[in-house]
């Protein structure tokens, strides 16, 4: 009775563990970034932003998706689109279709900006609550995404405000003005060594929210360096406060004879049921870490 009932919970726990085995990289076409959020820009093309470019922008690259292995069969990278202005730690970045611009997210200003597809800013930027613009340092505007059917914007800080112990989601609209706060719980750290929130949101196409939350643990030495994503699901309705339920999760190790390490920080929907991620491998950090992307169902 005792081995069957272990059995059994293993059935129970591993749907929630995703092998890393799907993880792939493009070094020999796709510059060595810091790659920390992606988004369908159609035909294709994928709009990624890098929060240590040399300036503020994004990058365009196309996507072949193989639907049956739910791989990327190629990758094409189409150049760097830049403002021309200072680089700001863009963090997060969306595709809204009626007017084919993308907003970007800076973590070092905690603003969001709209761009044209050729990377010059349209003058139009949220008009931002001023507590957000007072995050703290690395711990402010890490994620941004875009829901077409009910025209909102979704974006938040990393880690709970200074003295919070909760983080706000906040909802947009086509307008730039808020709409609505909601009030969310991030799973505490695993430990004082950990670094930990939130990374992304995803908007699904059915009015559903995506929360990717990862915590990363590096000892002293690199080797034994490990993360954990957790996607959570979240419907934002008339309730202030959401209720998160477990999507998946999966952890990524760094050791002698792995280099799966993979920092996720970006993430949008190709597929009604899979996931695409990318990693930022801090600009493929001493040749060990790599650029990971990672199609993932749900």
């Amino acid at each position: 009775m005792y081995r069957k009932s272990i059995i059994i919970a293993a059935l129970i726990v591993v749907p929630l563990f995703i092998s890393a085995q799907q993880q792939q990289h493009f070094k020999k076409v796709l510059p060595a970034g810091n790659y920390s959020g992606i988004c369908a820009i159609g035909e294709g093309r994928y709009a990624i932003v890098d929060d240590k470019a040399e300036t503020d922008g994004f990058r365009v690259v196309s996507i072949e998706m193989d639907s049956v292995k739910r791989r990327i069969s190629s990758l094409v990278d189409l150049g760097y689109r830049s403002s021309g202005l200072p680089n700001r730690d863009m963090e997060g970045i969306c595709f809204r279709p009626s007017t084919q611009t993308v907003f970007i997210s800076g973590e070092a200003d905690n603003e969001v900006y709209e761009y044209s597809l050729d990377g010059q800013r349209t003058g139009r930027q949220f008009d931002m609550p001023d507590d957000i613009r007072r995050a703290q340092r690395n711990a402010g505007l890490e994620s941004l995404t875009y829901d077409a059917r009910n025209h909102l914007f979704y974006t938040t800080t990393e880690r709970p405000l200074k003295g919070d112990s909760l983080v706000h989601i906040l909802a947009f609209g086509d307008d730039l003005k808020l709409k609505r706060q909601y009030l969310y719980q991030p799973d505490a750290p695993m430990s004082s060594k950990h670094i930990y929130g939130i990374s992304e949101l995803c908007a699904l196409e059915d009015g559903r929210l995506l929360v990717m939350e990862r915590q990363i643990r590096v000892p002293k030495l690199k080797i034994g360096a490990s993360t954990q994503i957790r996607i959570y699901e979240v419907t934002p309705a008339n309730n202030d406060r959401l209720t998160k339920k477990l999507v998946t999760e999966f952890r990524t190790r760094l050791s002698i004879t792995s280099r799966k390490f993979a920092n996720f920080e970006g993430l949008c929907q190709v597929a009604p049921h899979c996931l695409l991620l990318l990693a930022d491998s801090q600009n493929q950090y001493k040749g060990v870490l790599r650029d990971w992307f990672m199609c993932l169902p749900f």
